[in-house]
């Protein structure tokens, strides 16, 4: 019996334990991410979407900023840079492209159901990025989870009157949103530590939503308590929690996985919103949320996924 031979039993504990580790922090992003809708749901009675964009980020940035400049490895300007791209891709363009689609009348339901489509920008873009292509198994899961939000969300969905382009822009948000996060996985920036790189993305996100904001009325906070108790929220839960997790799975899976965990945001969205505004909730919604599960059962369970 040879040493690597008494080291074998060790390794499959070794391995559950990841694995469990991973799934715990999957249950974690959901409900983080997800906390994102309800906390911008809440201020929107209070301030345009613009504002609370703005505020969310700058403030996200500025409680950072101290810890990134004098903590963890010393910051490069190529990194600075990457990282400012990232956030211009991951937080401004995919929050802006569901916002403004919002602002132009397009279905908040058919938005949802669009962004909810980041699996399949994923997998669409993991070939010419990663040089990975998906499983038919993958590929498979990712359709049939999409099946499942529309069959949770289709019946509320109404087209509207608007133009015609404008339905085109949670589909650039949520591709941008897939763009990042190849990026960010094929880097390797990854060695910065995610509050660093937080940290710029948040900033950047800012810089471009005060444009915005600007345009859109102003960029003075609104001195309201629901106005502040609503950036607080999407501060320390929304950005802190959902996208660092993000970012911490990123590094432990892969980007199909963790993308379609995504599936499960809406469900637990509309549970929540039940629980805190009297939003209906239906048989379809529940259905919906089983079937989005077997697709990501499937694509979980394609490939090996933990990463060192």
């Amino acid at each position: 019996m040879t040493a690597s031979d008494l080291a074998l039993p060790l390794r499959r504990p070794n391995r559950f334990a990841a694995l469990a580790v991973l799934i715990l922090l999957e249950a974690a992003l959901v409900v983080c991410w997800s906390a994102g809708f309800i906390g911008v749901r809440f201020a929107s009675d209070h301030a345009p979407i613009f504002l609370i964009l703005l505020w969310r980020s700058l403030v996200s940035g500025l409680v950072l900023l101290p810890f990134a400049l004098t903590m963890g490895p010393k910051i490069r300007g190529r990194d600075v840079l990457f990282q400012m791209l990232l956030g211009a891709l991951a937080m401004a363009g995919y929050l802006s492209g569901f916002a403004l689609a919002i602002g132009l009348g397009v279905p908040t339901g058919l938005v949802a159901l669009i962004t909810d489509m980041l699996p399949l920008a994923v997998a669409f873009l993991s070939w010419p990025i990663l040089g990975q292509a998906l499983t038919g198994r993958q590929w498979g899961g990712s359709f049939i989870g999409l099946a499942g939000v529309i069959i949770a969300s289709g019946g509320s969905l109404d087209w509207g009157n608007v133009p015609l382009w404008a339905y085109g822009l949670p589909v650039l948000g949520t591709l941008s949103l897939a763009l990042a996060t190849l990026l960010q996985k094929r880097s390797a920036v990854n060695a910065m530590p995610v509050y660093q790189s937080l940290c710029f993305q948040c900033l950047s996100a800012a810089a471009i939503f005060s444009v915005l904001a600007w345009h859109e009325g102003g960029v003075s906070p609104v001195m309201d308590r629901g106005f502040i108790g609503g950036i607080l929220w999407l501060v320390f839960v929304a950005t802190f929690g959902a996208w660092s997790l993000y970012y911490l799975a990123l590094r432990k899976s892969s980007p199909a996985r963790v993308t379609a965990i995504l599936y499960l945001s809406p469900p637990v969205t509309m549970i929540w919103a039940f629980l805190m505004f009297g939003e209906p909730l239906s048989w379809a919604m529940a259905l919906g949320l089983l079937v989005s599960l077997g697709g990501i059962v499937l694509v979980a369970r394609a490939r090996p996924v933990l990463h060192d």
